[in-house]
């Protein structure tokens, strides 16, 4: 049942933000502007649910009228067939949403189990999500990159910007399993190893302060991929947090840019690390399967033989791996979402 009293709160302060909005400056103008744009879908289709319950209470009305009985029940199917779309469609609405989902994000991907196999496969995981931000019309940048001399990587970190980058890339964190012969294997035996992802909401300045006396800051010779492209002046930066023991490097050429850099990604970790304390306090009163941030539980297998791809959090297997490393992620993605918001309305309705 869609809670009604709530309905109307968001109804009222709807109207209240858009008063506040055509008496024109206000000193809240771009807060007051933001709230509103993230009501209004909401609040319209409120008004449509009610209008839609309205007719539904005029059309059984109308049964009674041997004059407008026939159109009544021609118009009743379709009403009583649209009110629980539309109640499951804002009840959905109506779920607390996670302040980072619409932040760019910061994906790190490092080899696990495996050796060699492990860090080509930690590359292959970069291409994929390379490909699936290219063909959502997303930006990747890589901010920082270890290779192999086998062209894997020991270690690589990205910055992804654009629409609903952390909504749909959230749940990629955790360890990926992938089974296959290996290139180096001659016996043609399969092998397992694995590569952990994570993926941070980016921090910006507003959300952590970090004293000058919490960091510090090194300077070094960078070096580029495979120890290749050295670069003579000492511009590498490494900033260490000493609170934490945290540890960012950027080997960009500019030693200024790396400065950037570099904070830009404690600040994420350090974000990150404050969402997981509040979120490890919240999932003391529920056990939430997807979406819990635990990145040292496997969370899918990439088996090559099979050609098949497996999420173990939904028990979803789809046989299209080879789409599925071309950056075709939405369907796995999209069933994710959908079975947080499941195991979100549960618990809402209690």
């Amino acid at each position: 049942m869609v809670p009604f009293d709530k309905l109307s709160q968001i109804t009222q302060r709807f109207e209240f933000l858009e008063a506040k909005l055509s008496q024109g400056a206000d000193s809240d103008f771009a807060a007051i502007s933001r709230e509103y744009a993230e009501l209004k879908p909401v609040a319209e289709e409120i008004a449509a649910y009610r209008q839609a319950l309205d007719d539904l209470a005029e059309a059984e009305l109308m049964l009674d009228d041997p004059e407008m009985r026939e159109l009544a029940e021609e118009e009743l199917p379709d009403l009583r067939a649209r009110i629980p779309e539309m109640e499951q469609a804002l009840k959905l609405s109506l779920l607390p949403k996670d302040a980072a989902d619409t932040r760019p994000a910061i994906i790190e991907i490092r080899p696990g189990t495996g050796g060699d196999e492990a860090s080509l496969f930690a590359g292959d995981l970069l291409r994929m999500y390379q490909r699936y931000a290219e063909a959502r019309g997303w930006k990747f940048n890589i901010l920082e990159e270890a290779q192999t001399e086998l062209g894997g990587i020991k270690e690589v970190t990205a910055n992804v910007q654009g629409d609903g980058v952390f909504a749909r890339l959230k749940f990629e964190s955790g360890v990926h399993r992938v089974q296959r012969v290996p290139t180096t294997e001659s016996g043609g035996r399969i092998h397992t190893s694995a590569a952990t992802v994570a993926v941070l909401p980016e921090a910006e300045e507003v959300d952590i302060a970090i004293p000058a006396n919490d960091i510090r800051i090194d300077t070094m010779r960078a070096s580029g991929a495979g120890g290749q492209h050295v670069n003579t002046t000492d511009s590498a930066v490494r900033i260490t947090h000493l609170p934490s023991g945290i540890v960012v490097t950027s080997s960009e050429k500019s030693q200024h840019r790396n400065r950037e850099i570099a904070m830009q990604v404690l600040r994420t970790r350090l974000y990150d690390l404050e969402r997981q304390k509040l979120h490890d306090e919240r999932s003391e009163t529920r056990k939430s399967q997807v979406g819990s941030g635990d990145r040292s539980e496997r969370i899918r297998t990439y088996n090559f033989p099979q050609g098949r791809m497996t999420d173990h959090r939904i028990n979803l297997t789809l046989y299209k791996l080879d789409q599925v490393m071309q950056g075709d992620l939405d369907e796995v993605i999209d069933a994710l979402i959908a079975d947080d918001q499941a195991a979100r309305l549960a618990e809402m309705e209690g």
